[in-house]
Formats: structure tokens, sequence, C-alpha cells
């Protein structure tokens, strides 16, 4: 038989602390967005380091708001989001960088159904890492199980290099091969 034992030190029980406090936010996030958002919010995923549950006191949260209705170009996205969510959240992050240690800032991404359909290489680590909070018919999910057998179909995976990673694709790529995902 074999044991495994987890010892808790300062460290560890902090990084524990500050994981549970940037999920929390960012379940947090979820809620002042929906309410935004109402019935045009189709899905709400986080993304990234958070995801991963590798999230430092200084990660940002990666979010994907996939809505209906939203206006033409990232900045009127960004500056919608702001004024209407982010603004609402100060005092909050705030408590979080004061009281916690925590620095922690939002990086949304907005995509119409339409733009998710469309594909783009943000949703690759998504098939891999994501946390999905909010999802109308099962949109997203649907869309990254799909971009996964994709993957599979081609024999994709990310390999690990230096502390990072990148995609491959395609490893019996020749040339003139067409990917399609």
């Amino acid at each position: 038989m074999i044991y495994f034992f987890v010892i808790m030190t300062a460290e560890n029980t902090l990084a524990a602390g500050y994981k549970n406090e940037i999920r929390g936010f960012a379940r947090l996030v979820f809620e002042k967005t929906a309410a935004h958002y109402g019935g045009r919010l189709v899905s709400f995923v986080i993304f990234g380091s958070v995801a991963r549950d590798l999230p430092r006191p200084d990660s940002d949260i990666d979010i994907l708001i996939v809505a209906n209705d939203l206006p033409r170009g990232r900045m009127p996205r960004v500056n919608e989001f702001t004024a209407s969510v982010e603004r609402t959240l100060e005092a909050d992050m705030r408590g979080l960088r004061i009281g916690k240690g925590i620095n922690t800032e939002l990086s949304p991404v907005f995509k119409t159904p339409a733009e998710v359909e469309a594909g783009s290489p943000l949703f690759l680590d998504m098939t891999l890492d994501a946390w999905i909070l909010y999802d109308r018919d099962g949109f997203c999910g649907k869309y990254l199980d799909s971009l996964t057998r994709k993957l599979a179909r081609l024999g994709s995976r990310r390999v690990m290099r230096g502390g990072g990673w990148y995609w491959l694709l395609k490893p019996d790529y020749r040339p003139g091969d067409v990917i399609e995902l």
C-alpha cells in the first residue's frame, strides 16, 4: 500500500488561499457580466492560468465573453464592459489588492457566436484548459468539443518547451497540405 502525505506549509496554504480568492472573484465577475449582458450572454469562459489552476497573485483573469449584439470593433466592446461591469468591481479589486496581496486584472475577449464559429488560435488552449461558468444551450462546450475532435484527427498536440508551449497542429505535415479546423 502506498500512502501520500501532503504537508501544509505557510507557502502552499497561502497559494491555496489566493487561488480560492481569485476563483471566487472570477465568479463575481461572471455574476456582474451576466447581470449586464442579460439575454445577450451566450457563454462565459475562464481560460489561461486561472483555468489551469496555476494563477499567481499577479495573474490576470482571462475571460471569453460570447454574446449577441455586441458593438462592432474591439474598443467599443471593451468600453461597454469597462463601464458596465469592471467599474462595479473596483472596490472588490481594491480589497483583493490591499487586503489579500492579490493584484489581478481582467483580460476579457469578446466574440459573437458567429465569430466563435469562424475560429481562432485562441481556442486551441481552451480545448485543454477552460472553466465554463455559463454556456447557454452548450454553445461553447459543443464548439470546443468539435475542435478537440478535429485536433485529435490531425494528431495535434500541445508541445511544452522552455516554460511555455506551442501547438503542433499536424505532425505529419507535408508542403501543400491544407490544415482545416
